[in-house]
């Protein structure tokens, strides 16, 4: 799932510089003349015309589809490598995903494709107008570490679909499935339009440091900023798939057995480094008391009553982010949970009660195995505690008051918004997935990629004969100006 780090957490951006400027130092000579060559390369390809025909697109898809297919045990491999993520898993939220995304797109691509007619006004009648999408060039997509496989792709698909030539950078923090794609990038897709640069903060620094024509990036707030800033030079138009804390709010109209596996799920899925994970819960305080013993029971359903030797539960996956979330619990009441093992990286499904609002847990985005619950005295106390933060990339409610809802639709802004379920909506491929204010710019899914990367031209055909612009053309007599101001009143 879209799903990314927080500013605190290391992404596939990691590999960021901490400056946008153009680098002074990179790994070794021979990377920075191989990544700008292969960007030349890339962009000549382009020049050339060899991506636009719509069936160049859809056998790069295709490719790219049989990728997954023919090598989905060595993905989930390398997904258990890098994040002790179950096959299950990795195929709901990974590799499943990605090729659904793939068939939804070569579905419907021709479709999209379309131009689309518009009318013309009277004033330039004859005449006939439409909108044709092209593609923007070449463009670099950038991956954390947390989805390595869906957030390095799916952005890929969208970019192919649109006729880009396409520089892919995987996370180094995911090495194993960043290896398995260095393999295979080149023996199925066209490597003069598709190539995968692997590295860290040297070799993203030097890509941030060339001319792309849109550069797409999944991680956080602070590398987000550095990302934006180098593209200012190029004038790059970005998109930006960041993190924030997603709240939950939970009324007494709900079941709430059912509401703690629909929460228990989103929440520790992948160890809870998930960006649209829920990052804490709202609730009264006679719901929370209930809502916690009902978690203590579903996590022990989902993962046993020793979750550290579960095959369905993950791990952290670095040292520095775990001794962060050990640090995290300090002074904290836990419900359940709170075990941890640095060898491992293991931080056992963990759950907080009589969390304080201001408590350090509370300022930034928790991205791990970690559910504070927080107490409101009522809804308008949630509301306004959401809304006192930064927007948030998803906001998810359990009530089945319409007025409940209602407010929340109509009195908070989120990434998005989901009523009885958390993480579903990316599975929702007609839904715009992003953020907005800290939690990103921009979205993507469906044809949503599509346009991410594709320039809607505007096309105007009039025939030159018989020439109404005659009504227009200087000089300026009172019948004509009287025209004009008539028909502009019209256009209104």
């Amino acid at each position: 799932m879209s799903i990314d780090a927080p500013s605190q957490q290391g992404t596939g951006s990691e590999a960021t510089p901490p400056s946008a400027a153009r680098p002074t130092a990179v790994t070794s000579t021979s990377s920075i003349t191989s990544i700008i060559s292969t960007v030349e390369r890339l962009r000549g390809t382009f020049d050339r015309g060899v991506t636009k025909p719509t069936a160049w697109r859809i056998r790069q898809l295709k490719a790219l589809r049989a990728l997954l297919i023919d090598n989905t045990s060595d993905i989930e491999q390398a997904l258990l490598t890098d994040l002790k993520k179950n096959p299950a898993e990795a195929q709901l939220t990974e590799i499943g995903f990605v090729i659904a995304e793939i068939d939804h797109t070569l579905k419907h691509l021709r479709q999209w494709l379309r131009p689309k007619r518009v009318s013309t006004p009277l004033l330039i009648a004859p005449s006939s107008a439409h909108v044709v999408k092209e593609p923007l060039g070449v463009v670099l997509v950038i991956a954390p570490w947390n989805y390595p496989v869906q957030l390095l792709l799916v952005p890929i698909i969208g970019a192919l679909a649109a006729g880009n030539a396409v520089a892919a950078k995987p996370s180094e923090l995911a090495p194993a499935t960043s290896a398995v794609f260095a393999r295979l990038f080149a023996r199925y897709f066209d490597s003069n339009a598709v190539a995968l640069i692997e590295g860290g903060v040297d070799e993203t620094t030097q890509l941030l440091a060339e001319r792309f024509d849109h550069i797409f990036y999944t991680g956080n707030g602070r590398v987000g900023r550095i990302v934006m800033q180098a593209a200012v030079a190029n004038l790059t138009p970005v998109t930006l798939e960041l993190g924030g804390k997603s709240p939950v709010y939970v009324d007494d109209t709900v079941d709430l057995r059912v509401v703690a596996h629909r929460i228990a799920w989103g929440k520790f899925m992948n160890a809870g480094q998930t960006c649209v994970a829920p990052d804490y819960l709202l609730t009264t305080p006679a719901i929370a008391a209930k809502l916690g013993a009902l978690l203590v029971d579903t996590i022990a359903e989902f993962y046993g009553s020793d979750p550290v030797s579960s095959d369905s539960y993950g791990r952290i996956v670095n040292d520095r982010q775990f001794e962060r979330l050990v640090g995290l619990l300090e002074g904290e009441t836990v419900v359940t949970g709170g075990d941890s093992d640095a060898r491992t990286r293991y931080i056992a499904p963990t759950v907080l009660s009589g969390v304080s609002r201001d408590a350090p847990i509370m300022s930034e985005e928790i991205f791990g195995p970690i559910l504070p619950i927080v107490t409101v005295d009522s809804l308008s106390d949630a509301i306004d505690f959401i809304n006192a933060g930064d927007k948030p990339l998803a906001l998810y409610v359990f009530s089945e008051s319409k007025t409940t809802r209602r407010r929340f639709t109509t009195q908070t802004s989120s990434g998005a918004l989901a009523f009885g379920v958390p993480a579903a909506h990316l599975l929702v491929q007609s839904l715009p997935f992003g953020g907005v204010g800290q939690s990103g710019m921009g979205s993507y899914h469906g044809e949503r990629s599509l346009a991410v990367f594709s320039h809607e031209k505007a096309v105007l055909s009039k025939i030159l004969k018989p020439d109404t612009f005659n009504l227009v053309y200087p000089p300026f007599t009172q019948k004509k100006d009287a025209f004009i101001r008539g028909f502009l009143r019209k256009l209104t």
